[in-house]
């Protein structure tokens, strides 16, 4: 799987960074909202780039595309984000052709998930192809690469327990306020910020704790209602934020905002104070540790917990990474049809020319010359030979590559353009 023919000297790469190597206040600084993703593609397209797809979590970002250079997409991420150049090389992975394939099953499959068997991914690359389909960006190969993924992503959820039990961060939060807070059904908890996160925090809550001393609270109002309507949930006003920060006990945050939006001048209550940031960039400042009652936990310490059922989802690996190979084994043989496609064409086209000519002569020669006959019996010929030509280059005995160029050279072919993946 060597050639992908969309244009000249393109190659298809992965450029990103995640939580392996980045930490939170870096992944914050390469975050990217809906506005930055927008602008983003907007740019990719007037810089000439063909097809790109952009996604942006607490854990990772991400972007999949062909360039000539990895640079072109490094730059892009860097000039929509508050990341530099310098720190993304020092934290970065840059996959290229069947490595950045690989790489965008893995994250969409839930194997590189920061919780294992976490599918939230799968959602954000959904969105995200969908986004990149209305700015013109999706072209076949990523399209149909994406389809595969979720397809991918799809089997593994129900063909194996690797994501059995609850998962994700919103999970971990929950177990994380279970195993240390005291009487957890009699605390109040504050909920600010209801983005899917947030959402997903709340059902969490609702179900694992038992508890009806929950109060939402987002900067839009109405947002926070319709959740609360189907939990059944207190919602109170975003002026009221720091009233009722004095009366909780627990307040998760999960802002989608870009720079922090509690700090210490905030928290005027004397009672212990636990505040779980969920949230990238982060939403809590650092200098809410300097209250003697307040204690900070986040999101990057969540996912570092892990309890017996996150342990058996590792035995259900083999299972998850041979659904991944069928399928993008599968990709790969369409690939490589795509990849000799154009010279077929280019065959049939040449041996149509040659019939042509030969019938002309025929023509001339021939007074009963019969016109129908002949035209059936050379498109039929002109079939055969062009189907033998494509069963052999299917052949996983031969080399597609030298077997392309033989049939270039032989048939005196046009050159066909390629993009290398």
């Amino acid at each position: 799987m060597q050639n992908y023919n969309i244009s000249r000297h393109n190659y298809f790469y992965a450029i990103g960074l995640s939580y392996k190597k980045a930490d939170a206040a870096v992944r914050g600084r390469f975050s990217l909202d809906d506005d930055a993703k927008h602008a983003l593609l907007s740019q990719a397209k007037a810089n000439g780039i063909e097809s790109l797809i952009v996604t942006s979590t607490c854990n990772r970002t991400e972007i999949y595309g062909f360039a000539q250079h990895p640079f072109q997409l490094i730059e892009l991420l860097c000039h929509n984000t508050n990341g530099t150049v310098e720190e993304f090389r020092d934290v970065a992975y840059i996959y290229k052709n069947k490595d950045a394939i690989a790489h965008m099953f893995r994250v969409g499959s839930g194997l590189d998930s920061q919780i294992l068997g976490d599918f939230e991914i799968i959602s954000q690359l959904k969105a995200s192809t969908r986004i990149s389909r209305k700015h013109k960006l999706l072209n076949h190969f990523l399209e149909r690469l994406t389809n595969a993924v979720i397809q991918a992503s799809k089997r593994i959820k129900t063909e194996t327990d690797i994501s059995s039990g609850a998962t994700s961060v919103s999970f971990a939060s929950v177990q994380f306020i279970l195993n240390t807070i005291e009487d957890v059904t009699n605390k109040n908890i504050l909920l600010f910020g209801t983005g899917k996160i947030g959402r997903n925090t709340c059902e969490n809550l609702v179900k694992h704790t038992k508890n009806e001393h929950i109060t939402l609270i987002n900067r839009t109002k109405d947002k926070a209602e319709r959740i609360a309507g189907k939990f059944n949930l207190l919602v109170k006003d975003y002026a009221n934020l720091q009233e009722e920060i004095s009366n909780s006990d627990i307040l998760i945050v999960a802002t989608g905002a870009q720079r922090p939006t509690i700090d210490k001048h905030l928290i005027q209550g004397k009672k212990p104070l636990l505040i779980l940031d969920l949230s990238i960039p982060k939403n809590v400042d650092e200098n809410v540790k300097s209250l003697d009652n307040v204690t900070l936990i986040h999101l990057d310490h969540l996912s570092k917990i892990t309890d017996k059922t996150l342990e058996a989802r590792k035995a259900h690996i083999p299972a998850a990474e041979a659904i991944i190979e069928t399928i993008k084994n599968d990709f790969n043989s369409w690939l490589e049809t795509r990849k000799f496609a154009p010279t077929i064409k280019a065959l049939k086209h040449k041996l149509t020319d040659f019939a042509t000519a030969e019938l002309d002569t025929q023509r001339k020669k021939m007074a009963d010359f019969n016109e129908a006959q002949a035209e059936v019996i050379s498109t039929k010929i002109i079939q055969k030979i062009t189907n033998h030509f494509a069963h052999h280059l299917k052949d996983d005995d031969v080399s597609t590559d030298d077997s392309l160029e033989l049939i270039k050279k032989v048939f005196q072919l046009e050159e066909q353009q390629n993009t290398n993946v």
